[in-house]
This record gives structure tokens, C-alpha cells and sequence, in this order.
């Protein structure tokens, strides 16, 4: 067993030899692997996975704030703009290559397919500035994707719709590129079908079902139209900057901008503006990163995910324990075979590799059975957390990232728990453990009735005498080869004879 291979084969036979021991032990690995994967999957997929869209290392977001409620009034932190601010906040940072305004929450508009419906459909509905896929360097799965060309009162009126709600709403009808869908009773032509894992700007339960130029959001609202209020603070802002530029005095330049803006074309009523004046040194805009999106959800549920990473930890230390407990017990009924192993040649470099070989594979195979685990949990979290969602854009199949989480968890956690039994197994005195042996299976061994009983404890004895044969032969001085054959009282031979 001096090869991996060897030692590999080696744990696989022990294992199939203690078939409790090893369901045991994998099935207490796997709910700690689990539970810690399934929370490791959900802080992936709300706090590090970045967008489906090109190059997300190079957009930010303008403002940081998301008081979402805000229809006129400082913010301190803005997030939110007016479209006349946006316009504004857009001529003062040319370090963007483009900057895309969108719908902060999404509102639901009667949608019918003439000719197919028989009634209209409640979606989803986002207005978007008309470089908004452009930005994110999204193309269509299907069709096109709107441009700035179709952002104009003028233009034609067009939409783009998710990939999902074509599958789910549209059985995934290629025809329906091209077609007249009737929204709130004006007709909008569909540009295309978004590609497949884009469902928007943000992450969060019910997306978009359909995104539409925001020019046209007077003629679906009517009287109710946001567009030209410079009071509503409606859309969030994302840019792509330019290759090579920094967001360096980006930050303090839209800051200045939004305090100038408030006093003179916010609009906003003059008794406020009369208590707003002491407010405007606290009126700020920060530039963050934005290739995971708006980290509406990852600010509401990271604080909550991170305490369930710890309680999932501490469940795997205290399956760890248990594993070890496992392992101490089976060492010590294995205290016999490992005194014949070291009796016979075997270092405790050995010993100790064996024993952690065996341990590394059941933390593997917990962690294959952890996988599964995982997957199981994190539904459950998420049908808990989102109830009342009829769609949510989370995965709960491992991604390579949390594949290699499981796969170092398991590792790190059969080193921890195979340690101890490793190096306890080395403590082992061949000859206590052999003469422990003996007497068990020479006095106290219970030996079946009839003529079988003396044959049977004859060769119990026999095997302790072989045992400590062995064990003298190996302790034993060598002697010199080259003795005569009838050796003097002073030979060689004659003198190991005597020190023996």
C-alpha cells in the first residue's frame, strides 16, 4: 500500500467490510456538507454570481441608494433620478460609453395577442432607455433588441420579451417575433425574445415579462406619466465605461451636479426647498460597481445568509465530531490488525496515511451525497423565502464554483476528522495489543459446542503464537550470515543464542 492506488482500494474493502460504519458516517457528513453547500449556493447566486452580459467588470452603477418610495425629496444617498436629472447626470460623465436609465420597480399592463387571446394578460412591464441591451451588450435569442432609434415619441412602437414568459406564456411560438401584441389597447410590435438567463437589471422574485422604450411610457400611462416630472424619482442608472477609463472624480462631480440641480430645476414645491437648504451637504451620489446588477435582494438577504452560513458551520464541526467518534471506536476494534501491520514492516507514516486516505473518502462521499442535499435544501429555503412568487431567477443546480466549495469542504473536513484517530492509531504497542489479543481469543472467546471446541481454540492459540513469533523474529539482532556448522561457544551464533 505504498502506491495511492493501493491505499484507495485498500479503505474501499475496510469500508464494504463495515457497512454501518460507512452509511453511518456518510450520511452524518452529508447533512453537514449539505446544509453548508445549500447556503453557500443561495450567498452565490444573491451575492457573487455577476450578470449574463459582456464584460461585467466594466459597468457601474450611478448612486447607491434604493429608498424606493421617493417621489420627490432629498435621498442623502440617491439611487433613484427623474429622467430630466438623468439626462442632466448623463452630459457630466463622459468617462461612460454609454448610460442606461431603467423602470426602478415594475408595473403590470394588460397584454393581449389579437387573434389568440381571448382575454388579456396581467404582465410585467419595464420602460428602458433605448440603449439599455446595448449597454449590458445583451443581443436577442430571437429578433432583435431595441435601440436608441426606437427610443423616440416618434418611433414605431416596440417590445422586447423575456425568454422565460415566451417559453412559459407563449409556449415558446417563434412566430409571435414580428407580432402585434395590444398593451393597455395601443399595439406594440415584438422586436425580439431576450436570450436565455437575462432577466434584467436586477435579481429579484417575478422579473420583467417585457421591456419597453421609455419614450412610449406616456402613451401606455396616459395622465399618469412619470417621463417629464422632474420631481418623480423613478429609474436607477447603469453605465458601461470606457476602455481604459477610471470612475476617478466621477462620484464628486454628479454629487455637485444633484446639489445644484435640487434648488434650481428639481421642481420641487417652495416650502420645501426652504428646509431643504441645510440638507444639501448630505446629498451625495456614489459610483459602484454593477456587474452583479442592483443589489436590491443582496442588501435584504446577506445579513441573514451569513448567519445561516455560521449555524451550517457549526453543524459541520458537530458532524465532524461525530465522524471522529466513529472513526476513535473503530480504531480501537481495528487496535489488533494495525499491531499486525506495524509488526510486520508497516512505518507510522503509513498507518497515518491509510488513515487519513479512509477518512478523505468518506468526506467525499458525503460531500456526492452533500450535492444532493444542497439542491434539496436550497428549495426549501427559497419556497420559504418566496412564497408568493410565481417565478424566481435562482438556480439551485451547483454551479463550478460551488462544486469546488463542496468538494474543499469535504476535503478540509476528512483531514479534520480523520486526524485524531490517525495519529491515536500509531499509538499502539504491537505486543500490548497482540497479548490483549491472545488472551480474548485464547480464555475469554466464547467457543461453539462439541468436538469443534478444542480444534477451534487450538488454532486461536496457534495464531497467538504465530503472531508473537513474528514479532520476536522482527525485534530480534541481526546476526552475521556466515557462522560454521558446528558453531563454537564463541560464534557468532552462539552469542546472539545467548543475548536472546
Amino acid at each position: 500500500m505504498d502506491n495511492p492506488v493501493g491505499a484507495i482500494r485498500y479503505a474501499i474493502r475496510q469500508f464494504r467490510l463495515s457497512p454501518v460504519f460507512t452509511a453511518s458516517a456518510v450520511l452524518t457528513l452529508s447533512l453537514g456538507i449539505g446544509g453548508t453547500t445549500a447556503i453557500f449556493t443561495l450567498i452565490h447566486a444573491v451575492m457573487l454570481r455577476s450578470l449574463p452580459v459582456a464584460d461585467p467588470e466594466r459597468l457601474y452603477r450611478v448612486g447607491d441608494g434604493d429608498n424606493c418610495c421617493v417621489q420627490g425629496g432629498p435621498q442623502d444617498r440617491w439611487g433613484m433620478f427623474s429622467y430630466p436629472l438623468f439626462e442632466r447626470l448623463k452630459a457630466e460623465a463622459p468617462e461612460f460609453e454609454q448610460l442606461t436609465a431603467f423602470q426602478a420597480g415594475g408595473f403590470r399592463v394588460s397584454v393581449r395577442r389579437p387573434g389568440v387571446d381571448v382575454a388579456a394578460r396581467s404582465l410585467r412591464t419595464e420602460y428602458v432607455t433605448g440603449n439599455y441591451f446595448t449597454t449590458f451588450g445583451i443581443g436577442a435569442f430571437g429578433g432583435r433588441v431595441f435601440t436608441a432609434d426606437d427610443d423616440t415619441p416618434a418611433s414605431p412602437p416596440v417590445v422586447v420579451i423575456s425568454h422565460h414568459s415566451w417559453e412559459a406564456i407563449y409556449g415558446g411560438d417563434q412566430s409571435l417575433v414580428g407580432q402585434t401584441l395590444v398593451i393597455e389597447g395601443h399595439p406594440f410590435t415584438v422586436a425580439g425574445v431576450a436570450p436565455p438567463g437575462f432577466f434584467g437589471d436586477t435579481l429579484r422574485n417575478n422579473p420583467p415579462d417585457l421591456w419597453i422604450p421609455i419614450q412610449h411610457e406616456p402613451m401606455v400611462t396616459g395622465a399618469n406619466s412619470l417621463l417629464r416630472q422632474p420631481v418623480s424619482a423613478w429609474l436607477r442608472v447603469i453605465g458601461r465605461l470606457k476602455p481604459g477609463a477610471t470612475t476617478d472624480g466621477i462620484a464628486p462631480r454628479l454629487t455637485n451636479v444633484v446639489r445644484q440641480w435640487i434648488p434650481r430645476d428639481s421642481g420641487w414645491p417652495a416650502n420645501w426647498l426652504s428646509d431643504v437648504d441645510h440638507l444639501l451637504p448630505k446629498q451625495t451620489i456614489a459610483i459602484v460597481p454593477a456587474g452583479a446588477g442592483v443589489g436590491v435582494m443582496k442588501e435584504q438577504y446577506a445579513s441573514s445568509l451569513q448567519l445561516l452560513m455560521a449555524v451550517c458551520g457549526l453543524v459541520l464541526l458537530i458532524a465532524c465530531a461525530n465522524v471522529a467518534n466513529l472513526l476513535l471506536a473503530r480504531s480501537v476494534a481495528r487496535r489488533t490488525q494495525t499491531a499486525v501491520r506495524m509488526a510486520i514492516g508497516a512505518s507510522r507514516s503509513q498507518i497515518v496515511t491509510q488513515a487519513l486516505v479512509e477518512s478523505i473518502l468518506l468526506a467525499i462521499g458525503g460531500g456526492i451525497a452533500g450535492l444532493v442535499v444542497a439542491m434539496g435544501a436550497a428549495r426549501l429555503l427559497l419556497s420559504l423565502a418566496f412564497s408568493v412568487s410565481t417565478f424566481l431567477p435562482i438556480s439551485t443546480r451547483p454551479s463550478p464554483l460551488v462544486l469546488a466549495f463542496a468538494f474543499g469542504v469535504a476535503v478540509i473536513t476528512g483531514v479534520l476528522f480523520g486526524a485524531v484517530p490517525a495519529w491515536l492509531a500509531t499509538r499502539t504497542d504491537p505486543i500490548d495489543a497482540l497479548r490483549g489479543s491472545g488472551r480474548s481469543t485464547c480464555s475469554s472467546a466464547p467457543s461453539p459446542p462439541g468436538w469443534r471446541r478444542g480444534l477451534i481454540r487450538s488454532m486461536r492459540c496457534a495464531d497467538r503464537v504465530d503472531r508473537r513469533a513474528i514479532i520476536l523474529r522482527s525485534r530480534a539482532p541481526r546476526c552475521s550470515s556466515s557462522r560454521p556448522r558446528y558453531p563454537s561457544s564463541s560464534s557468532p551464533a552462539r552469542r546472539c543464542s545467548a543475548a536472546a
